[in-house]
């Protein structure tokens, strides 16, 4: 059975949500301000995107609404185990569970534009991929320079 295009969207649709709720999830669970200040802009990027999807599934943005960005993929998710959530994880542990959920989120975009010829629906797939993959070099990012501080030696 061959999924329409709004089947497509509709299902990225319902990931951007999931993804919205995990992070507030995280959010009302964590106590250190930098961690929450970090899943809360996430949330708000993933509920960009699903106000995005819904736009484009209206008409009212074409595949050029999204920009491509170079991204740093430093490839931490796929060298680290995801470890799992509890109330005693540390901002580490988050930023690492970030960074897994966002690899998800980019292959999940990959996939579904690797389904597609080449087309406008193909372009914008691809480019919520971007999107996802900037999240997770954030994710990483964020998560090196908490489990490795910077020291006085260099």
């Amino acid at each position: 059975m061959e999924k329409t295009i709004a089947d497509v969207i509709d299902l990225a649709i319902q990931r951007e949500e999931e993804a919205y709720n995990f992070y507030m999830d995280i959010h009302g669970k964590v106590q250190d301000a930098g961690v929450k200040d970090a899943v809360e802009f996430i949330a708000g990027e993933e509920k960009k995107h699903k106000a995005f999807l819904v736009g484009y599934r209206q008409g009212n943005y074409g595949s050029d609404a999204l920009r491509m960005a170079d991204v740093v993929d430093y490839k931490v998710a796929e060298y680290l185990e995801e470890p799992e959530i509890s109330k005693e994880s540390s901002s580490e542990d988050i930023y690492l569970i970030a960074a897994h959920r966002e690899s998800r989120a980019y292959q999940f975009y990959s996939e579904l534009a690797n389904m597609h010829a080449d087309s406008e629906l193909k372009t914008m797939l691809s480019k919520m991929a971007n999107e996802e993959l900037k999240h997770k070099e954030k994710m990483e990012y964020l998560y090196a320079n908490t489990a490795f501080p910077q020291t006085s030696g260099g």
